[in-house]
């Protein structure tokens, strides 16, 4: 059986979108805005990369690394060369970019969860709020590896979701704290 782990920079208060400078969020760039850079605490995201077999997000971040990831040989050359999943209703084949690698359109969290169900590594999930909400609610996530940003952004698209469900207990696998503030907080889902 696969695992299933999320990958996100999160501000304190929980906030997930537009960490990197992506237009047309109202904080977006927070991740480098009155952060002084310590390369050590993005080390997580090499490791990431190393260990992931497989690559899965949702279609706006689809849509949003698409046209960028894939030029950006040296800093994602593991991801460009992985299988990429994206779970979409509403994308077709014919949407998808032509290089990319392979790229497969799953279409519902039962496709998540029989994917998760084959042979191969660890799966990463980059960016992808509503879809990181769905995966937790359905309880397909097994680990979390979170950078949590010293900064409060009040409003935007969250990790986790309010929806009135059964407790997750969460086993902390790994953790640092940089001098800028950054925390590394890695969970291991207790299923």
């Amino acid at each position: 059986m696969r695992s299933l782990i999320t990958t996100a920079f999160i501000s304190l208060d929980g906030v997930v979108e537009g960490p990197g400078g992506e237009p047309g969020y109202r904080n977006t760039g927070w991740t480098f805005k009155d952060i002084t850079f310590d390369e050590s605490a993005y080390a997580l995201k090499g490791e990431e990369q190393d260990e992931a077999t497989a690559l899965m997000m949702g279609r706006v971040s689809y849509q949003a690394f698409s046209p960028v990831w894939p030029g950006m040989t040296e800093e994602f050359a593991g991801y460009n060369a992985m299988p990429k999943y994206v779970v979409s209703t509403t994308l077709q084949d014919g949407d998808l970019v032509g290089n990319w690698g392979e790229i497969t359109i799953l279409r519902s969290l039962d496709d998540v969860a029989a994917l998760k169900q084959t042979e191969g590594g660890p799966i990463i999930v980059h960016g992808s709020a509503t879809l990181n909400r769905n995966l937790s609610d359905a309880g397909l996530i097994d680990q979390y590896n979170l950078l949590v940003f010293p900064v409060l952004l009040g409003a935007g698209k969250r990790l986790f979701s309010d929806a009135d469900r059964d407790k997750t207990s969460l086993e902390l696998i790994d953790s640092e704290s940089y001098k800028n503030g950054i925390q590394k907080l890695v969970y291991a889902v207790k299923h």
